[in-house]
């Protein structure tokens, strides 16, 4: 099994999820309570939490509490194994691509032999 960070199934799970990315999007911008992330959303604050929870549990999200306002901010550090695993697959396509174009220009094909013309004589 190859040697994945412990918690990229975690950030994959939660950026799964269209409202997560929602989420993910609007605290790109800065910090955003928990009532600011659920307002554009057609869901209940509980659900809002819950999907809070995930990108939390997987590392995307943090959140503190100053009183009865929950304050959440993204986490980029949580970004950064999800963005070096899709680097690395692209980095070694990449690899491979380089490597069939050395191939094609070491074996360049042989082109077809041309058929002799084949004229008409006037009659």
């Amino acid at each position: 099994m190859p040697n994945h960070p412990p918690n990229l199934d975690r950030v994959f799970h939660a950026l799964a999820d269209p409202s997560r990315r929602s989420m993910i999007e609007r605290l790109d911008g800065g910090t955003a309570t928990v009532s600011e992330l659920a307002r554009p959303l057609a869901m209940s604050l509980a659900a809002v939490v819950q999907h809070l929870q995930v990108l939390e549990a997987s590392g995307l999200v943090r959140s503190r509490k100053t009183g009865r306002v929950r304050s959440c901010e993204l986490d980029r550090d949580g970004l950064a194994a999800a963005e070096r695993w899709i680097g690395q697959r692209r980095d070694a396509g990449a690899r491979q691509l380089d490597r069939l174009g050395a191939h094609l220009a070491a074996h360049p094909e042989p082109q077809p032999a041309k058929p002799a013309s084949r004229r008409r004589r006037p009659a």
